[in-house]
């Protein structure tokens, strides 16, 4: 038949450039295994799924795995890896990047967007993160960290960069479920505001103000950037610019730099792309991130960042990437996923179960392939000099 022939032609290609330890189980009961021992093992259906595998990107296999137009057996570590190598073997090397469009950004897309992603549940976030249910990048100092330790750590190297003090006031833009806003105000004596606009976001974390009694000094606003006013002495963004969109970064920033007083400090934490042409997204997983995951999500080169913000009149003072921190942290993440999974698949249908446990894991891939990067930008506006001389005071 014209499909065994083209199969068996696929399998000799594999194999003829890579041992991947990876079993391929057809409808009929034939198994073909392309390496000893195989991790993985790809159950294809039907002739029509033979398609998602002899013509792989990272794209189309993850839309398979999460359509269940293939299952897939295996550690999840495993199965990005090995479909990683799979791409590049069928394709002689991964594509740079799949998404060069851009989207468009209003209030209510960018609503609609942050809604779908981040209002799954509370209940949903709070089995797989840490206690304070921190969803951006942890800071260790050490490999042997706990997450709930690099969460904490990593809000107070944000304030301590900003050089917070007690009775400034501190705006956290995209504030999740109000970890900084709480620590700001808690430990560091700031009247800090939050914004989100996630619904479920906003309820837990005046939830958490409220249960911490903090209310005097802490807010939460179910608020858009667009729409805050009044000025701040300091701002934190962390995780939110993602959302923005690159045609949008100017007018991101030149908000944010009418939020801030004169004599004020900036610090904008973000994933950013490798691909210095901005297009947009990771290499190879473009597509199935904007479709599943992050939809109308926009991936800027860090020499973007730095055009946008000195055009919005910010000078950035102090530049720092994360990329393994972050790696780090998503490898925490998908770790407890896994080890919640049942629990997880009855708080969810199938199909979400199986986008975020990819997700999770592929990104972890993503930051240790240097496909995408983490950087803290410390600002403040032009020529002024708010800073001390060298960066010791952040690690005091």
């Amino acid at each position: 038949m014209f499909w065994e022939r083209k199969l068996d032609e696929f399998v000799t290609h594999i194999v003829s450039k890579r041992e991947l330890p990876m079993g391929i189980h057809l409808w009929n009961g034939k198994e073909i295994d392309l390496a000893k021992d195989p991790k993985v093992i790809i159950n294809v259906p039907s002739v029509a799924a033979l398609r998602y595998l002899m013509h792989p990107s990272l794209d189309s296999l993850g839309e398979a795995y999460v359509e269940g137009k293939l299952q897939v057996n295996g550690k999840v570590q495993d199965i990005i890896e090995i479909a990683t190598q799979l791409v590049e073997v069928s394709n002689d090397g991964l594509p740079a990047a799949t998404k060069s469009k851009r989207f468009h950004h209003s209030k209510k897309v960018d609503a609609e967007s942050i809604s779908y992603h981040y209002d799954v549940s509370n209940e949903f976030y709070r089995e797989w993160l840490d206690k304070n249910m921190v969803y951006s990048c942890g800071y260790f100092h050490s490999l042997d960290d706990s997450l709930d330790q690099a969460q904490e750590q990593k809000i107070d190297h944000i304030l301590n960069k900003i050089r917070l003090q007690p009775g400034q006031t501190l705006l956290d833009v995209g504030c999740g479920w109000g970890a900084l806003i709480i620590r700001a105000a808690q430990k560091y004596g700031a009247k800090a505001v939050g914004i989100t606009i996630s619904e479920q976001q906003y309820e837990e974390a005046k939830r958490r103000i409220k249960e911490a009694g903090l209310e005097d000094r802490c807010e939460v606003r179910f608020q858009d950037y667009r729409d805050v006013t009044g000025q701040f002495d300091r701002i934190t963004s962390v995780g939110m610019f993602e959302h923005v969109g690159l045609k949008n970064l100017h007018e991101y920033f030149s908000k944010l730099n009418s939020l801030l007083v004169d004599d004020g400090i900036l610090m904008n934490h973000g994933i950013t792309s490798s691909d210095p042409e901005s297009t947009g997204a990771p290499a190879g997983g473009g597509e199935f991130i904007d479709k599943y995951v992050f939809p109308n999500g926009e991936l800027p080169h860090i020499g973007l960042v730095l055009q946008e913000m000195t055009r919005a009149g910010l000078e950035s003072t102090d530049i720092e990437n994360l990329r393994r921190h972050y790696a780090i942290t998503l490898e925490h993440w998908a770790e407890r996923f896994e080890a919640k999974s049942e629990k997880l698949q009855n708080m969810v249908d199938e199909k979400h179960f199986r986008i975020w446990r990819v997700y999770l894991a592929g990104c972890a891939y993503a930051f240790h392939q240097n496909w995408v990067a983490l950087h803290q930008l410390v600002a403040t506006k032009a020529g002024r000099y708010v800073l001390p001389l060298t960066r010791d005071y952040i690690y005091k």
